[in-house]
């Protein structure tokens, strides 16, 4: 087996990633450090480590969905000592990761697993499994700006990908009108919703992944977790 299949494998991070690992001299085969992608081992016999710990393959897969928070990260650690999904979603001698990410002021829908391969095939672009946000904005939105979203908003000379966008609801608060919309994408660019409305000048009041595919957070509420059913681990099964 590939040595960046392996870490991938055992959740260490997506095989690019664990490429760039691996030049960086992080990684050792029976005490020898690699630096050669396309290193072959034996899952078997070898031992493989990562920053000095031993890096061992899941003897048993585990697939979680989180209604993450607002003000956590999806890492690991956090050198300014902010919270993570983590110090939420713990279980001892797994190392788990999270399919996706979602930004530190963007709550919802986050899967959790130690089964790398099925991660690093879940997030590849070539799938494009459709996500769905409720955002909320200030003021009404325009015909026309839910036309530009719709087509895809021009960011510094570049289109970005067009999304489905759907107005809920039209609240009169003590603070002015706002807008509740449903934005579906596929693409999934990095913080790209708020990018599309940062073009348009509207402000986001809060914004929420609901579903991946066909997997919704189905009332689970918010800062908790639990194991995906097998019906939901077969149908993101379907879609790779």
């Amino acid at each position: 087996m590939r040595l960046n299949k392996f870490l991938a494998m055992a959740g260490v991070a997506a095989r690019r990633k664990c490429d760039a690992l691996i030049l960086e001299g992080k990684v050792f085969v029976n005490n020898q450090k690699i630096q050669t992608l396309g290193y072959q081992i034996d899952e078997k016999k070898d031992k493989v480590f990562f920053d000095g710990k031993e890096i061992n393959l899941p003897s048993n897969f585990l697939y979680f969905k989180l209604n993450k928070p607002k003000g956590y990260l999806c890492t690991s650690q956090d050198d300014r000592k902010r919270k993570t999904v983590f110090d939420i979603v713990s279980v001892k001698d797994a190392r788990l990761f999270c399919v996706g990410r979602l930004d530190y002021n963007t709550e919802g829908l986050l899967i959790i697993t130690n089964d790398g391969v099925f991660a690093e095939k879940l997030i590849h672009p070539s799938f494009d499994i459709e996500k769905e946000y409720h955002c909320t904005v200030k003021g009404e939105l325009k015909e026309s700006e839910l036309a530009v979203l719709r087509a895809g908003v021009v960011e510094n000379g570049t289109r970005l990908p067009k999304a489905k966008v759907k107005v809920l609801a039209i609240e009169n608060t003590p603070n002015g009108k706002r807008t509740k919309l449903s934005i579906k994408i596929k693409e999934g660019l990095n913080r790209q919703i708020r990018r599309m409305f940062k073009v348009i000048n509207r402000d986001i009041i809060l914004l929420k992944r609901v579903a991946i595919g066909d997997i919704t957070l189905g009332g689970l509420p918010r800062g908790q977790f639990k194991p995906l059913t097998q019906k939901e681990i077969l149908c993101l099964d379907s879609y790779i």
